[in-house]
């Protein structure tokens, strides 16, 4: 009943298997590749024809976990696995980068691949073992893509790489100091396609290193998707590239001198406009059956391609009159909203974010339901992309794949700077407000991000400053590398090239090629390049910053202070009873740790300071042969029961009120009368042992046995 094909390979430490024939044979390929016990099933399905006036290439990539993968039952409500969550839109994403660019040129058939996690370890992340299965599945589903590909998870522990590094190391990379890399690379047989890392300050050496270790690692991977491929592959779809030869030469001939004095005006709205105009005179010159012809889209491209390419190869000087290694002008202001904690206008050009810095405590931090376990973060960087940026209309909603790719990747670079939250005990959110773009606003993000932050009084490690790069890679092997890209040059050109980090190293690098033929020479150049455009927009950062910034008064204080863990349950009370009244009397929000740390949060010293008296008197031990001010609670015949120290009580024996012969205590003592007592000691049951007649009642002061007689 199955046809069954089976190939397995010890890839690190672990076995990977890609298993096929067995699951989903309706689909034009479906793959199960599993490492160690960690197994994704991917399937694509593509459409046997175009659409009619299709002009672009509809792929979508569906990550997806399912949380019975790991034996879990998903959090909220409905308790059914409901939009994606960030980490399966960055995995989704993660995907799609690498493959688009492998589908033959002029292929716009629609393509649907999912990936669905079926079993997880808890060691191994899926999202790999999804890479590798989604390009074994399109690798045998008989479309026309031109991989396969393979990917791989890179660490950099004491100088050494690390294949594969388990999801626990990567979850503790912030507070492991030894593990200083979380690098994901995908490739062919023959080049990098996709970089997406998280760094601690490496050097570009030692980034350039670890993507080539990746693609080292990833090449037996690759062999094993051939081998697959050889014996399960379908016939190839009959596809051709479309010949528009005919149709670009009529659009070149009716366009190009148009197009080229569009492509020569610096300004990019007044530059939009001409290039608009000079394709509706193409349109103009063209028979109705070119018009409907649907590579007309493509022979635009091509034409827009060759006039801004060409010319920068050639001469060197880009679409914006720069060279190709100048930044472009950069004002940076902090402090540009009044009531925010912390704010910056970062202006790079034609892109500019506002980004805002908001302090909150503990219970502002965000709680994540993972197929690994829940967790929670203290670090959030939010990032918006309003259509007005670039001066469109369009849609306006909730954050798209695109806005939390480059919200994550703004993270990325940040994180590795924040202080420890031992040291800085605060949920830190940052948002970044992109009001114009025209070139990476994600690099904008980072550099608005690190004043924005410093302006709220958070304590960074070093400033961080994010460039993106271009590349132009021509048929003769020329090319040039290009600083600060914009909007134009990364749509036209063959690499976009994403690198942040503080002066001492990277903190962040991310790379898509849209071609296959990135040698490690351009890549090391591109790295010098984009350090001297790094280094340069700190420079400018900085005069921004006078010196440390004051905390906002408008953010709540922090204090921190630690209880003996078998203290926590009398700070807490039954039922919270106990830290409620707290939180009630002293107005300051209190958050207790399982490690019995607790953070004491508000914006009014007293509150603090009130509640952490309050703390201290539970957790605190009294002092034998200190003296307190209690007052009377209780009055009996023996005595008389004072309460001398928060919730604790202590017996004043009749014979120590007072320096005479009492036939009751009432003679003397009523019940909520404030005493002074000093603490005598313990009895051989813990009870507290009090006297007043040692201490003058009237200055606290105690008696001396001289001053008695």
């Amino acid at each position: 009943m199955f046809n069954v094909t089976t190939k397995t390979m010890e890839w690190g430490d672990e076995t990977l298997t890609l298993e096929t024939g067995k699951v989903a044979r309706q689909a034009d390929g479906s793959v199960i590749a599993t490492l160690g016990e960690t197994s994704v099933m991917a399937n694509v399905t593509f459409a046997k024809q175009q659409k009619p006036g299709q002009d672009f290439f509809p792929l979508t990539v569906h990550y997806n976990e399912k949380y019975y993968a790991a034996g879990k039952v998903p959090g909220g409500f409905f308790k059914r696995e409901a939009r994606p969550t960030e980490k399966e839109t960055l995995t989704s994403r993660l995907i799609d980068r690498p493959i688009r660019p492998l589908f033959v040129d002029g292929f716009k058939n629609e393509v649907l691949v999912i990936c669905t996690v079926l079993s997880h370890d808890l060691v191994n992340d899926p999202d790999i073992v999804a890479m590798i299965a989604a390009s074994a599945a399109l690798t045998i589903s008989g479309a026309p893509f031109m991989g396969p590909i393979a990917g791989a998870r890179v660490g950099f522990v004491d100088g050494e790489y690390v294949l594969n590094p388990s999801i626990d190391d990567m979850h503790k990379l912030r507070d492991n100091p030894e593990q200083r890399l979380d690098l994901v690379v995908a490739g062919t047989k023959d080049a990098v396609m996709m970089v997406e890392s998280e760094a601690y300050e490496l050097t570009e050496a030692e980034m350039l290193g670890a993507v080539n270790f990746a693609h080292q690692q990833i090449q037996p991977v690759i062999d094993l998707i051939i081998d697959l491929a050889e014996d399960a592959a379908k016939e190839p779809f009959n596809f051709e590239a479309p010949d528009y030869s005919d149709l670009y030469a009529a659009v070149k001939a009716a366009g190009e001198d148009a197009m080229r004095k569009a492509f020569a005006i610096t300004d990019k709205q007044e530059r939009t406009t001409a290039v608009s105009e000079a394709r509706e005179t193409v349109k103009a010159a063209l028979t109705e059956e070119q018009l409907e012809d649907a590579n007309l889209g493509s022979a635009m491209k091509k034409l827009e391609a060759s006039i801004l390419r060409g010319d920068v190869v050639k001469t060197g000087k880009r679409i914006d009159g720069r060279d190709t290694a100048t930044v472009r002008p950069i004002v940076a202001e902090t402090g540009f909203l009044p009531r925010t904690h912390g704010s910056a206008l970062f202006t790079r050009g034609e892109t500019q974010g506002l980004v805002v810095t908001t302090l909150g405590t503990g219970d502002d931090e965000q709680m994540i339901d993972a197929l690994q376990g829940t967790y929670r973060s203290n670090f959030l960087l939010h990032y918006n992309f309003p259509p007005y940026s670039v001066g469109e209309v369009g849609r306006f909603g909730p954050p798209g794949r695109r806005e939390i790719g480059h919200g994550k990747l703004a993270w990325r670079a940040l994180q590795a700077v924040l202080p420890a939250a031992t040291d800085f005990p605060y949920t830190v959110r940052v948002v970044s407000e992109i009001t114009e773009s025209n070139g990476s606003s994600s690099m904008a993000s980072v550099c608005g991000g690190s004043l924005s932050m410093m302006d709220a009084g958070v304590p960074l490690k070093a400033p961080v400053a994010g460039v993106a790069m271009g590349l132009i890679l021509e048929e003769d092997g020329s090319y040039a590398v290009l600083t600060d890209i914009l909007g134009d040059e990364d749509h036209l050109g063959d690499m976009d090239f994403k690198v942040a980090g503080t002066e001492d190293g990277i903190t962040s690098l991310q790379m898509d090629i849209k071609i296959a033929g990135i040698t490690p020479e351009i890549m090391e150049k591109a790295l010098a390049q984009a350090k001297e455009g790094r280094l340069h927009i700190l420079g400018e950062m900085n005069k921004a910053l006078s010196g440390a910034a004051d905390f906002s008064i408008h953010a709540p204080r922090i204090e921190t202070m630690t209880v003996p863990t078998d203290k926590i349950r009398e700070v807490i009370g039954s039922g919270g009873k106990v830290i409620r009244e707290i939180v009630e009397v002293s107005g300051a929000k209190v958050d207790i740790n399982d490690d019995g740390v607790i953070k004491i949060a508000s914006a009014n010293g007293e509150a603090i300071q009130k509640a952490y008296d309050m703390i201290h008197a539970i957790v605190a031990e009294p002092e034998e042969g200190a003296i307190y001010t209690g007052t009377v609670v209780k009055i009996v015949d023996f005595g008389a029961f004072v309460n001398f120290f928060g919730k604790r009580d202590g017996l004043v024996h009749v014979s120590q009120i007072e320096n005479r012969r009492l036939n009751h205590p009432s003679d003397v003592l009523k019940e909520g009368q404030e005493v002074k007592v000093k603490l005598l000691g313990f009895d051989d049951r813990g009870k507290v042992r009090l006297s007043m007649k040692v201490v003058d009642q009237e200055t606290g002061e105690e008696i001396k046995k001289e001053d008695a007689e």
